[in-house]
């Protein structure tokens, strides 16, 4: 039995399942378009959000996603420059050509002016209008 056990574990280890691609397979010129949001204020849920969308741009490659993260509600906390560590990240997924994008209603709402965000965010007129928009363009919304 335990002969069985072990052929069983070692050719387990030889089996893997890799991802396979749907297509159109993503391009420069055809990439997949990826919407997240952020909702929450907690650091953890913030970081979740960020770190998944950095393991999309790892897994495609940054030139093969086009990919937006719309911040509204309490998740508006993610795109303030006082949030040093946060803005940080935020900086970097930029670099990628990551798009970020603020909720002007939460804005008015909660008194936050264009100049505390980061520079380069997007402001539309209410976030959740933006993602219905873009998921009715073909955008692939996820929520890790």
């Amino acid at each position: 039995m335990k002969k069985y056990i072990m052929i069983f574990l070692i050719l387990a280890s030889f089996v893997r399942a890799d991802t396979v691609f749907a297509e159109p397979k993503p391009t420069i010129l055809e990439p997949r378009k990826i919407l997240f949001s952020i909702k929450s204020a907690d650091k953890e849920e913030i970081s979740h959000v960020l770190s998944a969308a950095n393991n999309v741009l790892k897994f495609y490659g940054p030139e093969n996603v086009k990919m937006r993260i719309v911040a509204y509600y309490h998740g508006i906390k993610a795109l303030l420059k006082s949030e040093v560590e946060t803005a940080k990240r935020v900086s970097a997924l930029m670099q990628l050509d990551v798009e970020f994008v603020a909720c002007g209603n939460t804005m008015r709402t909660k008194n936050i002016k264009e100049e505390a965000l980061i520079e380069d965010v997007e402001i539309v007129t209410a976030g959740i209008v933006e993602m219905t928009e873009r998921v009715k363009e073909g955008w692939i919304y996820i929520a890790p």
